[in-house]
């Protein structure tokens, strides 16, 4: 099973272009364009009926002390955690590919619509709804994707996982609103085939991504 993309290589920055949040050096982070990256795959496995993306960065501070505070960085010996980004589930085999910007263009104010998206697909809802819980202009369920916007003050690297999974079922054995954790729950059992793309990303001009 191959699953490549045009602008993302493996171990290799992601491109400002498909980001939630780009460097500036007087605000530190300004949003960005936030489209989705495009993806290819093949030689999918016999079987197959539906595939499902994810992606998750790896990297994210676990305590909230340091984060974004001017004066201050997130020690890189800070334990870690997961926040998903994207999570998609019934995407048919064919056509074998996603389109740049065909799920997500631009930062939506309180989340994108869901569950269903383009091409009949559900997507799940991203960790920004617990990021923005707090703000009320920003406040909501965010469905489907929502690029990378990592903390501005970070003294590491954060790494986006970008996850395809080649599935025995048509659809996604859950209903209604659901997050990366469930998904991964409810697959199990049901995957034929994985293949992962991991790249990188700082808004932290003193630690290159």
């Amino acid at each position: 099973m191959r699953f490549t993309s045009s602008v993302l290589h493996d171990q290799q920055p992601i491109p400002a272009e498909y980001a939630f949040g780009v460097p500036d050096p007087e605000l530190h982070v300004l949003l960005g364009a936030n489209r989705n990256p495009p993806f290819e795959w093949s030689d999918l496995p016999t079987g197959v009926q539906s595939l499902a993306l994810i992606c998750h960065d790896r990297d994210v501070p676990t305590r909230a002390d340091d984060v974004n505070q001017e004066g201050r960085q997130v020690p890189a010996d800070l334990p870690r955690a997961d926040f998903y980004h994207w999570i998609l589930v019934d995407l048919p085999p064919t056509p074998a590919r996603i389109l740049a910007g065909e799920f997500s263009e631009g930062v939506t104010p309180g989340g994108k619509p869901g569950p269903v998206g383009p091409r009949g697909v559900r997507q799940g809802i991203n960790n920004y709804r617990e990021w923005f819980s707090g703000d009320p202009a920003m406040a909501g369920d965010y469905f489907g994707y929502d690029g990378p916007c990592p903390p501005w003050n970070d003294s590491i690297v954060h790494h986006y996982v970008f996850t395809l999974y080649a599935l025995d079922v048509a659809r996604c054995p859950l209903e209604g609103k659901f997050t990366g954790p469930e998904v991964l729950a409810a697959i199990a059992g049901h995957v034929l085939d994985q293949a992962s793309i991991t790249c990188t990303y700082s808004l932290n001009p003193a630690v290159p991504a």
